[in-house]
């Protein structure tokens, strides 16, 4: 499968055109849509994750690898909902009130939509009650939340409270980030995982599927 290995390789390097057209190469070479997607997109990006955690790769590489595999996508969602592929689980993503930071945020949303999750991205300054009503709209499994800001970390507190109180609690995972923020505070405010950066949030989502 050569061409799914130059697919894969062309995420890495972050070159969307030929992203592009691997995928349109692949598929119309009768490779299935799945396939295309594990082993080649999802290939990529994991060698990204990988090469981002081990500081080999930084925020910029990331972004246009992650732009690459967009392009792929494009060709490809499609196609995977016609061939009826479920994603690997619905993920929803937000910066939490107050605060207007997204680069983390985006990079989390881009890596787990990588990594073959549907992401249902919320941009920034979300409260709790828009976090409930999305969570009870879409029956996503996955929260993720993002805080830039010492002053705004609290209202992860308040978000996961408000899903506690909506009854909702028990059908959810949620994981939280950024840079002010630690395993200890993860666990004080009751989430269910800590992610010190992109790459760790995708393997902290897909341990809690395991």
């Amino acid at each position: 499968m050569a061409i799914l290995e130059e697919l894969a390789e062309s995420i890495i390097k972050g070159q969307a055109p030929a992203a592009e057209q691997l995928t349109e190469k692949a598929l119309a070479e009768g490779i299935i849509p799945e396939t295309v997607l594990k082993e080649g997109l999802i290939k990529g990006m994991d060698v990204v994750g990988a090469k981002f955690k081990a500081n080999e790769f930084y925020v910029p590489e990331v972004l246009i690898a992650a732009r690459a595999m967009k392009s792929g996508m494009k060709i490809l969602r499609p196609r995977l909902a016609e061939s009826g592929v479920q994603p690997v689980g619905r993920f929803i993503v937000g910066t939490v009130k107050g605060d207007l930071h997204d680069i983390g945020k985006n990079l989390v949303a881009m890596m787990m939509e990588g990594a073959g999750f549907e992401v249902i991205d919320m941009g920034v300054d979300v409260t709790p009650e828009k976090f409930v009503e999305k969570i009870k709209e879409t029956k996503a499994e996955f929260v993720g939340m993002s805080a830039l800001l010492t002053t705004t970390m609290v209202k992860m507190k308040d978000t996961i409270e408000a899903i506690q109180s909506s009854g909702i609690r028990d059908s959810v995972k949620i994981v939280v980030g950024g840079a002010p923020l630690t395993q200890k505070f993860a666990d004080e405010i009751g989430a269910d995982g800590y992610a010190p950066d992109a790459a760790s949030a995708v393997q902290v989502v897909k341990d809690m599927i395991n």
